[in-house]
């Protein structure tokens, strides 16, 4: 695979990551429009470091939370992402699953919230939360069930976020992955009959190794 190409397709994933992060801060930025929230956040899982990533967040916290990390277990976003339940509270500081001393580290300590996880064919991928309502002070179970239809959004949004986000990662290591996908895209450069012969042995391959 020639520098020139590899560069290209790196490129192209990264642009596909920049378009997956814009859809999700769109749904966050709705998200918070609708439920009059003081802000919304999504939360994606980082399974090689086991911890809750801010992806996209709308209202509180928008300028200085996109990136932190917390580990996946903490507070009432863990929960929900572990137990793949959603939760609706009015009162965050009396329950138990509330970590005040994370919400202080974000800056935003919220008086009451919903949450949800993210799920993509049955894999938690993260969480989707709103905070706070100025105009109306308690979250409704009907409300829960709208905020289910911005969460499968933004599960099908995470999953492409993380397949581009995988596939420039390939392209541009030196694991045997990124080996892989080199002589993928060189097969591509290949005239017709090398291109299926290139392929076919890519197919005995995957044949002697069960997938």
């Amino acid at each position: 695979m020639t520098d020139d190409l590899r560069a290209a397709v790196a490129a192209g994933a990264l642009a596909s990551e920049d378009a997956h992060r814009t859809l999700l801060q769109s749904i966050v930025d709705v998200a918070r429009a609708i439920f009059g929230a003081r802000a919304a956040s999504i939360f994606l899982l980082d399974e090689a470091t086991d911890e809750l990533v801010f992806e996209a967040v709308s209202g509180e916290g928008a300028d200085s939370l996109v990136g932190t990390r917390l580990p996946s277990s903490t507070g009432i976003a863990g929960w929900v992402l572990v137990t793949r339940q959603p939760l609706v509270l009015d009162d965050v500081k009396s329950d138990p699953r509330f970590s005040r001393e994370t919400a202080e580290r974000t800056g935003f300590v919220p008086q009451g919230l919903m949450a949800v996880p993210l799920l993509h064919e049955e894999r938690a991928l993260g969480v989707l939360q709103v905070l706070d309502r100025p105009q109306r002070s308690r979250f409704s179970l009907q409300e829960m069930d709208l905020l289910g239809l911005f969460a499968s959004q933004a599960a099908v949004a995470l999953e492409l976020l993380r397949s581009a986000r995988n596939a420039r990662s390939a392209l541009e290591g030196t694991g045997e992955l990124a080996v892989l996908a080199r002589i993928a895209a060189s097969l591509e450069q290949l005239d017709d009959e090398r291109r299926e012969a290139g392929f076919r042995l890519l197919a005995d391959l995957e044949r002697v190794l069960g997938y």
